[in-house]
């Protein structure tokens, strides 16, 4: 069962340096720096415990997020940070685990500013939860950040970039993901045959029984890490860019790339109140609960 990050193996001090990407955590000062003089982006998977069901693990979101960010940052480079685990929206449970906003606002905030302060030019969140309570805070802090700090960020769940109509919860897509990243942690059997409720059974979206599989989300991983990437070569393109001649996609830098009608790679495009760009939001259809709230 792949329930931990996925190990590089043993490498002399040479070769370790010239890394392109690595787990921060595991990372030398030298190849630390090595990697960011070399491709300047951090990875902040972002998860929760939130209740998926009785067929799925509580930390679905962040097993999902960070299973993403590694296989693009072997693609792109960069340095992964570990999951954080703490959302400010979650299904009604009593073990699903939320945090008030002005706390979350606070971390992101210390989170952006930090890696900024050491030289990262772009911050890439994938964002687990994805209900409106948490992308708001989300929105809010990557704002400040941009900023205050020169940052280019992008932040949206792993499958926006897809298709909107893959945020589900507990359902088709992140059960078939589940599927082909951590099949040990799926039990389709305890959902049992009756009908689904989503207030008993936390699944929103098409019905994962007899629909969800391996293949399916080894599909739509492929397609998640490639759109993403693509995005991600993209603001290194801006962040080469003097500023004066750096062009943001409209409303905003705050970006959810997708890919355009002309097949060309991906375009941005702005949702959210004034025009601000930000993550694609199915938090009402989630019917998410937020602890502490804005």
């Amino acid at each position: 069962m792949n329930q931990h990050p996925r190990r590089r193996r043993s490498m002399s001090r040479n070769q370790t340096i010239k890394m392109k990407w690595g787990y921060y955590a595991e990372l030398t000062p030298e190849t630390l720096a090595a990697i960011r003089g070399l491709v300047p982006v951090a990875y902040l998977p972002w998860g929760a415990l939130d209740w998926h069901g009785p067929h799925l693990p509580f930390g679905v979101d962040g097993l999902i997020a960070q299973a993403v960010a590694e296989r693009v940052a072997e693609r792109v480079g960069g340095v992964l940070l570990p999951p954080t685990w703490w959302p400010v929206t979650v299904i009604p449970h009593p073990d699903s685990l939320a945090i008030r906003s002005d706390i979350m606002q606070m971390l992101w905030g210390h989170a952006f500013g930090r890696l900024a302060s050491a030289g990262w030019k772009v911050v890439v969140v994938l964002s687990g939860p994805a209900a409106h309570g948490h992308e708001l805070v989300l929105i809010d802090a990557a704002e400040k950040a941009i900023r205050q700090h020169g940052l280019l960020v992008l932040a949206l769940p792993p499958l926006a970039i897809v298709d909107e109509a893959m945020l589900d919860h507990a359902a088709l897509w992140e059960t078939s993901l589940m599927m082909t990243l951590y099949p040990d942690l799926v039990h389709l059997e305890a959902l049992g045959h009756r009908p689904l409720n989503p207030a008993s059974s936390a699944v929103v979206g098409r019905d994962p029984r007899g629909t969800a599989s391996a293949s399916l989300g080894k599909q739509a991983l492929a397609m998640a890490v490639e759109q993403i990437s693509r995005a991600i070569r993209q603001l290194l393109t801006e962040c080469n860019a003097t500023p004066s001649t750096r062009s943001m996609p409209t409303g905003g830098p705050f970006s959810v790339p997708t890919s355009n009608a002309t097949g060309r790679g991906p375009s941005m495009r702005g949702r959210g109140p004034g025009g601000k760009m930000c993550a694609a939001k199915p938090g009402d259809r989630l019917g998410g609960r937020s602890q502490g709230g804005r």
